[in-house]
């Protein structure tokens, strides 16, 4: 991913953390797809946080991904959650069908 940047963590509890920056555009999309499929299958951890704090824009390819990415977590059972998103980024989400529970710290 070239004008985005993707840090993974683990906190203590097993929280899986995934901070996304930069630019989410059509040529990151299928990359992030399978991080966030990776991550929900395979890893399966209790609960996935995505950090959009450094997210400056997101195409609606990209959008989708996170969507679809909080629906699979709910039929693995894994508790999905997107952190810190801006403000335009949070209302496009809650547009695309994020519910706004799943939106928590939304910056202005």
């Amino acid at each position: 991913m070239t004008a985005t940047t993707v840090a993974v963590d683990t906190a203590p509890d097993g929280t899986l953390v995934i901070q996304l920056r930069g630019v989410l555009n059509a040529e990151h999309a299928a990359d992030l797809r399978h991080a966030l499929i990776h991550a929900i299958r395979h890893t399966r951890p209790s609960c996935l946080v995505l950090d959009l704090a450094g997210v400056r824009e997101i195409d609606p390819i990209s959008l989708g991904a996170l969507v679809a990415a909080c629906h699979l977590g709910d039929v693995q059972h894994v508790a999905v959650y997107l952190d810190h998103s801006p403000e335009l980024v949070a209302r496009q989400l809650t547009a695309a069908g994020v519910a706004h529970h799943r939106l928590r710290d939304i910056t202005p």
